[in-house]
């Protein structure tokens, strides 16, 4: 089909020639892909802020060889710029875009729970509905459950017994039984434990009701969970905004 049409989150993009772009798009029925924009770069541009990251949009597209072309947007989740206009925001929502395009490889094979995993991210991280680094790391957790790598935070992730256990090893895949209990493993606190496993349900009365020290050791451990599972480290988390606001900027 040399046209078609879908739902879109812009991941990145790059320039390409004097006034178009290459577009890294993860659609909902297409899967990852890599489209130009045609003149996006120029301010007569009648779609050229739709194609930002952080976007959803409803894009039509024309399939080509290598690359498709964008022949037309609509759109559907506003987030760039209240993303982009606070640090807090930003720096949360670029790893998620990254984590997106790391995980989805393929070109145009389906991943429809990623798209809606990260779009419903985009618009709770938008809409400011829990501190942004919450949200940062319940997407990550369930992005990589969903690409295979659910992590344990309740029974043992090795032998199954029934937890709470007190140690978490990353490359078992989470929490870990004393007879499990790998070398170089961590002991996080418990209400660590249970804020990951809050993160990971989507349960935000626990969540949000937690403290800004098991936060910190939540997100340590989800930074390290992640770098292991893809094999390299996610450059835009480290500079991600872990203070916590004051009750006047709150």
């Amino acid at each position: 089909m040399p046209l078609y049409r879908d739902d879109a989150i812009v991941l990145r993009t790059q320039k390409l020639g004097e006034a178009d772009r290459i577009v890294t798009l993860l659609t909902r029925e297409h899967g990852k892909v890599r489209a130009v924009g045609k003149g996006v770069r120029r301010t007569s541009s009648r779609f050229g802020a739709r194609l930002e990251p952080f976007m959803v949009v409803d894009a039509q597209l024309h399939q080509g060889r290598s690359l498709d072309t964008v022949t037309q947007v609509e759109t559907v989740g506003p987030y760039a710029r209240a993303i982009c206009e606070d640090y807090a925001l930003y720096t949360a929502g670029a790893p998620m875009l990254e984590a997106a395009d790391r995980l989805v490889e393929a070109e145009h094979e389906p991943a429809v729970q990623q798209y809606w995993l990260l779009a419903g991210a985009l618009r709770a991280l938008a809409q400011r509905d829990h501190a942004p680094s919450l949200v940062l790391d319940s997407y990550l957790l369930r992005a990589f459950s969903v690409a295979g790598w659910a992590p344990s935070f309740t029974d043992c992730a090795r032998c199954g017994e029934p937890g709470p256990h007190h140690s978490f090893s990353v490359a078992t895949g989470g929490a870990v039984c004393p007879r499990c209990r790998p070398p170089g493993s961590t002991a996080p606190a418990p209400e660590t434990f249970a804020l990951l496993a809050a993160l990971l349900t989507g349960d935000w009365d626990v969540a949000d009701a937690s403290g800004e020290r098991h936060r910190k050791e939540a997100s340590g451990l989800v930074a390290a969970y992640t770098q292991y599972y893809l094999e390299r480290t996610l450059r835009s988390l480290r500079h991600v905004d872990r203070s916590t606001p004051t009750l006047e900027e709150a």
